[in-house]
């Protein structure tokens, strides 16, 4: 298991630059966690003490009100990494996670993680780095709140996830968006019925032909142009 787990630990972005015989040393202090469909990796206002990596499945990160409404931050696949925001302040969960399918992670707990960054220089100016990227998309959505209607929001979403994850095929993109409607209008700050008439209302246009969670980009270009981008 330690093997297999280093194999893993070597292709991520955040242990790729250590030693061999450090990503080795790091792997017996890890932990693989399963965690079924629909249950919570953790909860928001929890106590920070993990830190995980994505090795199967997809993860909801999101925050809720005290009346139960949502916002997803992100949607996270291998080989993602999690919790790092509680990590380097020592504060709760500032997000919930939640499986979206049959999850395994790679765990660390919190002392761990502080330690290694501690004796390996590069693993703490990855975690500055991942912590830099979360922040720029961050306020990427704050400012995409203010400044793009919904339409333009449901858009730029669709050209982000399709340059992240897309798969070229018959001169359009593919993008199985890996969420409900519920959740890409939770994305968005909007309703699922005002999103589900966006998505309709770009297919009748020819950005996009919708079926279900599966989307095809038609015309990436277009969609780039009303999402306000180049």
């Amino acid at each position: 298991m330690k093997d297999e787990v280093a194999r893993t630990l070597a292709e991520t972005p955040l242990f790729a630059g250590l030693d061999p015989a450090a990503v080795e040393a790091i792997a017996e202090q890890a932990s693989v966690r399963t965690f079924s469909k629909g249950s919570h990796l953790f909860h928001q206002g929890d106590p920070g003490d993990a830190f995980c990596l994505l090795t199967q499945g997809s993860v909801k990160v999101f925050v809720s009100s005290p009346h139960g409404d949502e916002m997803v931050l992100a949607t996270l696949r291998p080989p993602d990494a999690l919790g790092e925001v509680a990590l380097l302040d020592l504060g709760e969960r500032s997000a919930s996670a939640e499986a979206l399918d049959d999850v395994t992670a790679i765990a660390f707990a919190r002392s761990t993680v502080l330690e290694l960054m501690r004796t390996q220089p590069e693993l703490g100016d990855a975690m500055l780095r991942a912590a830099g990227q979360l922040l720029r998309r961050l306020t990427g959505q704050a400012a995409d709140l203010v400044f793009l209607d919904l339409e333009g929001r449901v858009a730029k979403l669709l050209v982000t996830l399709a340059e992240e994850r897309g798969q070229e095929r018959g001169g359009v993109i593919a993008l199985d968006l890996g969420v409900t409607q519920t959740d890409l209008a939770h994305m968005v700050g909007g309703s699922r019925q005002s999103v589900n008439q966006i998505l309709h209302s770009l297919a009748g246009r020819g950005f996009v032909n919708v079926q279900g969670r599966e989307v095809e980009i038609v015309d990436l270009e277009r969609l780039r142009r009303r999402a306000g981008i180049g």
